[in-house]
């Protein structure tokens, strides 16, 4: 096994820059996880495909404004600080200062050690947030920095609405659209640097005739960080290191993933993401999923992995050579994840996190 079988050759105007008109409209590729057949569908479709007595579990997760653009203090250069992972074990966090993991730009003039300081201020103009460069975050290989946020404001989250933006993927190039679209509707606490995006197609309607139809609906939370869309870069995916995330696997999710297949029904992912936390949370010993709260996990799923808890998918279309591929690829297989790309290219789905969708059963 290679990463570059996980590659495959994607137009660029096939990477969709903006949301579907309608959640729910967007396209829907069904495909067999065991035989690889396929069918092309609109999302709200996958009514016709869950059943009564199945339980979507979803990630239910809240993007925070952690795009964050200021200047560097003593100079006024622009700069940039993107906020990857709040740090708790460096120091205690307030309510006027916390430690985070970012990303920042320019790299070169913000090193640990330079005592550099980036502000940034709100709409009026005035300083409201300040960030602190302290250390490397995983030594310099990677050029994640630690970062001391400081504000005036009675709390940093009201620091940060004031100043941050939602933190688009990279490949989305100009959308300056409602950035709520980045958001599930289902979305509350406020604790991931991207998008469950598996989730953007649901709306509160489409729940409801979920839930009407006699499928059960539960949530877990994990941290979504930006290691998640990440390329490959070793030739061996093995090679690859995944950065730890923190899920939360409520006890009531737990209990009825058990009642569920107890009584013969699906568990159906919506998202990677979620797929990832309740693969983390399986116990061996007691052959069910246990509940957790903030638990870590580095979970890998490659093809050969096995899947204890996840019946079906729903899921987005993503990167070549990204863990994502071998993920999909581990629930089906290799070969049928790339024909249905292969097709889904062919056919001009939109791709990416505002693109559509596959649902694999």
């Amino acid at each position: 096994m290679k990463t570059s079988d996980f590659e495959y050759e994607l137009p660029q105007e096939l990477i969709a820059q903006e949301p579907a008109p309608d959640r729910d409209g967007c396209r829907l590729l069904c495909m067999d996880r065991v035989t690889g057949a396929f069918e092309d569908r609109v999302f709200r479709d996958i009514v016709d495909y869950v059943n009564p007595g199945d339980l979507l579990v979803v990630n239910e997760t809240r993007v925070l404004p952690a795009r964050l653009l200021g200047a560097k203090r003593g100079t006024g250069g622009a700069a940039e600080v993107l906020l990857l992972r709040e740090v708790f074990d460096r120091e205690p966090k307030t309510s006027h200062s916390a430690v985070w993991e970012a990303l920042v730009k320019p790299g070169k003039r913000l090193k640990p050690g330079s005592g550099a300081i980036v502000d940034f201020a709100d709409a009026a103009g005035n300083v409201a947030l300040s960030a602190e460069v302290v250390d490397w975050a995983d030594g310099e290989t990677r050029g994640e920095r630690v970062v001391r946020l400081t504000t005036t404001l009675p709390s940093l989250d009201e620091a940060l609405h004031a100043v941050g933006h939602t933190p688009l993927p990279p490949y989305i190039k100009d959308y300056s659209g409602d950035e709520e679209l980045y958001q599930t509707v289902y979305s509350r606490r406020e604790s991931s640097a991207a998008a469950p995006t598996a989730g953007l197609h649901f709306t509160s309607e489409l729940i409801e005739k979920l839930r009407a139809k006699g499928a059960a609906w539960e949530t877990v939370e994990l941290e979504v960080g930006l290691d998640t869309f990440r390329i490959v870069d070793e030739e061996d995916p093995e090679s690859h290191q995944m950065h730890t995330e923190f899920y939360t696997v409520p006890e009531r999710t737990a209990d009825a993933i058990a009642r569920t297949k107890e009584a013969g029904g699906r568990v159906i992912a919506v998202g990677t993401t979620s797929v990832r936390s309740l693969e983390s949370a399986w116990d061996v010993e007691a052959g069910r999923v246990m509940p957790c709260e903030r638990a870590a996990t580095s979970l890998y799923l490659l093809p050969g992995s096995t899947f204890h808890v996840v019946d079906a998918l729903v899921t987005n279309f993503h990167v070549p050579r990204s863990t994502l591929m071998m993920l999909v690829s581990a629930f089906s297989t290799r070969e049928n994840v790339m024909a249905a790309y292969e097709h889904a290219v062919a056919e001009r789905y939109r791709f990416f996190s505002f693109g559509d969708a596959m649902f694999i059963h």
